[in-house]
């Protein structure tokens, strides 16, 4: 055998295991694809994630499924994703817990570096509900009350990791009261203590607290959006009325491990915005009080580092600790 064709015979193996790769990169997907939701079945995020996964699989040729890993304020299930292979079958689907647990947790169980923004899929306001029989008719009665009776109002959330009790925290470093923070494990029980009296007031998810006004059970005081929401249109912003510029949302995004390759990351991107375009997503997404987004990677980058600086402010200046 010649030296020729024996510097030949490596030099070919080479370019077929390339051609291989390209090919099977071509191919993608070739198999299911898991979408990763770090909180329990039936919440918002769960709820609208399977919106995005059905039609995204129909765009893709493949099943998308979810795989709900909860716990910890969302860090179990992002972990899983932030330590999974890079090949585009393992996506995180997480909201806006991911940008407040970093600044809560002593130590997180993943790096956010190991995990690369693919787009922020939709924003969603909040709701300052009060009892429905409560003697605050408007958010300046709130207020005013919170100001004549330091440290004897109180308000509810769903843990210190939610969004909820942060944007009443913000609500309260922005107009200097003094008020009492009442935690529970989840937002239910603190929706129907609110309900029932037992705490003052909360910020809420439209999802879960718009019916309740709708039924005449809770009254909505204000929403945390700049601009009135299309779900409640009566109900005036927070900005409106006594913070200007006030603004506080639940935003759901999807993430892939670091290390994606650009040409699955495009695939996946497509898709994804082509699902949030579809009349009937939108649609679904609205009637829970969801506004669609679908940004760039490079937008959605830019965004987490806005709420990155919020949140680590509120919860220094706050001294908010993980429950």
């Amino acid at each position: 055998m010649t030296l020729f064709k024996m510097t030949l015979r490596p030099l070919a193996a080479a370019l077929l295991a390339l051609g291989a790769c390209a090919g099977a990169l071509a191919a993608y997907p070739d198999r299911p694809i898991t979408i990763v939701v770090p909180y329990a079945p039936g919440g918002a995020a769960d709820a609208l994630a399977r919106i995005v996964a059905n039609r995204m699989g129909a765009r893709l040729g493949t099943s998308v499924i979810i795989d709900n890993r909860a716990g910890a304020s969302g860090t179990i299930g992002a972990a899983f994703v932030a330590k999974a292979r890079n090949d585009g079958y393992t996506l995180l689907y997480d909201a806006t817990p991911y940008s407040i647990n970093p600044h809560l947790f002593p130590q997180m169980p993943f790096q956010t570096s190991a995990l690369e923004p693919l787009s922020l899929v939709s924003l969603a306001p909040n709701i300052l509900i009060v009892k429905a029989g409560s003697g605050y008719k408007t958010v300046g009665d709130l207020v005013s009350q919170a100001k004549a009776r330091p440290g004897k109002i109180n308000f509810a959330s769903g843990g210190s990791g939610t969004v909820q009790r942060l944007a009443s925290e913000l609500f309260r470093q922005k107009l200097g009261l003094d008020m009492v923070h009442v935690p529970y494990k989840s937002g239910g029980p603190a929706i129907t203590d609110v309900m029932g009296g037992q705490v003052d007031f909360m910020f809420s998810t439209v999802a879960a607290s718009s019916p309740l006004v709708d039924s005449g059970k809770l009254r909505a005081l204000a929403i945390s959006s700049p601009q009135r929401s299309p779900r409640l249109p009566e109900v005036p912003t927070v900005a409106e009325t006594v913070i200007p510029g006030f603004a506080v949302y639940e935003w759901n995004g999807l993430f892939v491990p670091k290390g994606t390759p650009r040409e699955v990351t495009d695939t996946l991107h497509k898709a994804l915005s082509e699902t949030l375009r579809e009349p009937e997503v939108r649609q679904r997404f609205g009637d829970v009080g969801a506004q669609v987004v679908g940004s760039t990677p490079a937008e959605f980058v830019d965004y987490l580092k806005k709420e990155d600086a919020t949140w680590s402010e509120v919860i220094r200046k706050g001294d908010i600790k993980q429950d």
